[in-house]
């Protein structure tokens, strides 16, 4: 398996953990996600995330997932969420990972870091922890850990330590933090760091523009991330906007705070990829009215993308559209229906 660098670019999906409805680990939902992630074109496949149910696994639990996604995962990049309480299990899971193959891991910061040096001396030990060897991605996610990272904090973070890859960006707004890190980079203050995304896609069309490489977040549908990450390099604005934009009302209905991994599960279980929407408990799941919004918005996305005709709700609804992706005469792309062009 190739190890993580600066040079990570493009969609890995954050995967969500798989279980049956009696709370066990769903091993063959797992390989189904690794196959479906590869086969749409994925470049690497984030496991164990803030959204992966990780702490609801015990270790030898987590252990397993890894192996089996790595195993499967074939040439995908492979990162493990290796955040915990304390680094005595953070280097048990990092190690065990590297072990497997996986590519690096990800470390967010521990609730409770306040001042700069507290935030940058946290990392210096972690990384001292699971050994300076290993490639991780900083996780910046100060909605969900009220951890706050300036991007003077997260330059000295990166600087004090080589091993650090990535930086995954989960600021809200953020926009302009991607500005102020890029512009390090181009004065000479910041070593080459790559840059994904997440906070669920809600604002990869313009932190696309503003310099990032690519996506690591967790919508139900990865198809899209990669697409408007390819259409973005491309200096495609408006055909990435068009694409975004069709989906951004499925995208903001999965953001809300509680409710979005069950309505992600939900959509994946519909796609045929997971054999449950369940969530190990405590979890929460969707209300009858709910699964109905769900199924009306995919309903919507299809007029203008083929793509969420794949999936059948329940109720019945027919999702089938004529539509497609075509180039206008300028080589623009357009999202085509029925009911015209988007």
């Amino acid at each position: 398996m190739t190890r993580l660098t600066h040079e990570a670019a493009g969609t890995f999906a954050i995967a969500p953990t798989p279980f049956h409805d009696d709370g066990r680990v769903d091993e063959a939902s797992i390989d189904r996600l690794a196959d479906f992630y590869t086969e749409v074109g994925c470049d690497g496949v984030t496991i164990l995330g803030i959204l992966g149910e990780a702490p609801k696994l015990d270790g030898a639990e987590a252990e397993a997932i890894v192996r089996r996604f790595v195993k499967r995962a074939g040439s995908l990049q492979v990162v493990v969420g290796v955040s915990a309480p304390g680094f005595a299990a953070m280097r048990s899971l990092a190690r065990a990972a590297m072990d497997a193959g996986a590519a690096g891991v990800m470390i967010a910061p521990t609730p409770g870091l306040r001042t700069d040096d507290q935030i940058t001396a946290y990392f210096s030990q972690a990384v001292e922890a699971i050994g300076a060897d290993i490639p991780w991605v900083l996780q910046d996610y100060p909605l969900t850990l009220n951890v706050v990272m300036t991007p003077a904090v997260i330059r000295r973070i990166v600087m004090d330590n080589p091993s650090c890859a990535m930086l995954k960006h989960e600021d809200w707004p953020g926009l302009e933090k991607i500005t102020a890190l890029r512009g390090f980079q181009k004065d000479g203050s910041l070593r080459p760091l790559s840059i994904l995304t997440g906070n669920g896609a809600t604002f990869l069309d313009f932190e696309m523009e503003r310099g990032a490489d690519g996506a690591m977040t967790g919508y139900a549908f990865p198809e899209l991330l990669i697409d408007v990450v390819r259409l973005s390099k491309e200096g495609r604005r408006d055909a990435a906007h068009d694409l975004f934009d069709a989906h951004l009302p499925m995208i903001r209905y999965e953001q809300q705070p509680g409710v979005g991994l069950a309505v992600r599960k939900y959509v994946l279980h519909r796609r045929g990829v997971l054999g449950s929407p369940a969530q190990r408990k405590p979890g929460s799941t969707l209300s009858d009215r709910a699964r109905g919004e769900v199924d009306y918005l995919l309903s919507r996305v299809a007029r203008f993308d083929k793509r969420a005709s794949m999936t059948r709700p329940a109720s019945g609804v027919d999702l089938t559209f004529d539509t497609h992706i075509a180039a206008n005469p300028k080589g623009e792309c357009q999202i085509q229906s029925s009911t015209g062009n988007l």
